[in-house]
C-alpha cells in the first residue's frame, strides 16, 4: 500500500487528482470514512466493515505519505507513535513486575496523558512550532469533531476543574429551560435568536447525554436508522389505507407509524 501511495502521488507518472491533494482536500475524506465504519459497525456488516477499515486505514496511509514529502514524517513514524503511546498508557501490562502487579490505580491514565501533553507542548516550544494563543483548558478539543462530540469533549474538560453539575435532574431542569427559551422566541417571532436558542438546547442535551453515559452521536445515529426504518414501513404499506405518500393526511402516517413501532416490539413486551 505504501508503494502504491507513492505510485500515485510521483509527478508526471501518477495520478493527477491524487498528486494536486494535500492534507486539507483530503481530511474531508477522512472524516467520511471514519463515519462510514461506523456506520458499518451499526449496521453489524463484517464485510462492509473490512472493505471500510481498508479505506480508513488508505487515508492514513495517504497523509503519512504527504507528510514524507514535505520531509516531516512517515508512515513509520506514525506507527512507532502510537506503539510508544499505547506502551506508556498501559504500565500495567507492559511496564515492569512491580507496575504489572499493581495493576491499573485510578487516575493513572488521566495523570500520563496530562504529562504526555506537558511533553508535547516542549517538544513544539524547543521546535518553534507553539502557538501561544491556544494554552487555555479547552484550547487543545478540535474544532472539526462533530458538534454533539465537541460538546461533549468541552463539557467533560470544564467538569473537571468543577465546572458542572453533579446530577443528571439538574441537566434535565436546564434543558426544560432551553426549551421555555425556544418557545418564547417562536412565540415573539424572533427568527434570528431562533439558531442560538436551538444550539443551547442541543448542547444542553449532549450534557445530558454525557452525565448518563450515553454517546450523543451514537444514540442520534441510532435514532436516525430507526426512523428510516419505520418510515420505509410507512411507504410499504400506505398502498394498504388507499392513499399514495402524496395524498396521505398526517393522521394516516401517524397510523401506519405506531403499527411500525408495534411491529418493533418483542411478542413479550409490554
Amino acid at each position: 500500500m505504501l508503494e502504491i501511495m507513492a505510485a500515485l502521488r510521483t509527478p508526471v507518472t501518477g495520478c493527477p487528482w491524487d498528486v494536486e491533494q494535500d492534507f486539507k482536500s483530503i481530511a474531508p475524506y477522512t472524516i467520511e470514512e471514519a463515519y462510514e465504519v461506523a456506520d458499518a459497525i451499526d449496521r453489524d456488516d463484517m464485510q462492509d466493515l473490512k472493505l471500510e477499515l481498508g479505506d480508513l486505514l488508505l487515508q492514513v496511509v495517504y497523509h503519512a505519505q504527504m507528510a514524507d514529502e514535505e520531509k516531516s514524517f512517515n508512515f513509520g513514524d506514525v506507527v512507532e507513535a502510537v506503539t510508544k503511546k499505547m506502551i506508556r498508557r498501559h504500565p500495567h501490562v507492559f511496564g515492569d513486575e512491580k507496575a504489572r502487579s499493581a495493576g491499573m490505580a485510578k487516575g493513572t491514565w488521566e495523570r500520563i496523558k496530562a504529562q504526555e501533553k506537558i511533553d508535547l507542548a516542549e517538544e513544539k516550544r524547543l521546535a518553534g512550532t507553539a502557538d501561544p494563543e491556544k494554552s487555555g483548558l479547552l484550547d487543545d478539543v478540535p474544532g472539526a469533531l462533530p458538534g454533539l462530540m465537541t460538546a461533549v469533549k468541552l463539557q467533560a474538560k470544564a467538569g473537571r476543574v468543577g465546572f458542572d453539575w453533579n446530577d443528571p435532574h439538574a441537566v434535565v431542569a436546564k434543558i426544560r429551560e432551553e426549551v421555555a427559551e425556544v418557545e418564547t422566541e417562536i412565540e415573539d417571532g424572533n427568527e434570528a435568536q431562533h439558531f442560538e436558542e436551538i444550539g443551547d438546547l442541543l448542547f444542553a442535551v449532549a450534557n445530558l447525554a454525557r452525565h448518563l453515559d450515553v454517546e450523543p452521536e451514537s444514540a442520534l445515529r441510532a435514532a436516525n436508522q430507526k426512523f428510516r426504518r419505520r418510515f420505509a414501513y410507512i411507504e410499504a404499506n400506505i398502498d394498504k389505507t388507499g392513499e399514495t405518500l402524496q395524498s396521505a393526511d398526517l393522521d394516516t402516517m401517524e397510523t401506519l407509524w405506531v403499527e411500525a413501532k408495534k411491529s418493533e416490539k418483542p411478542e413479550n413486551a409490554t
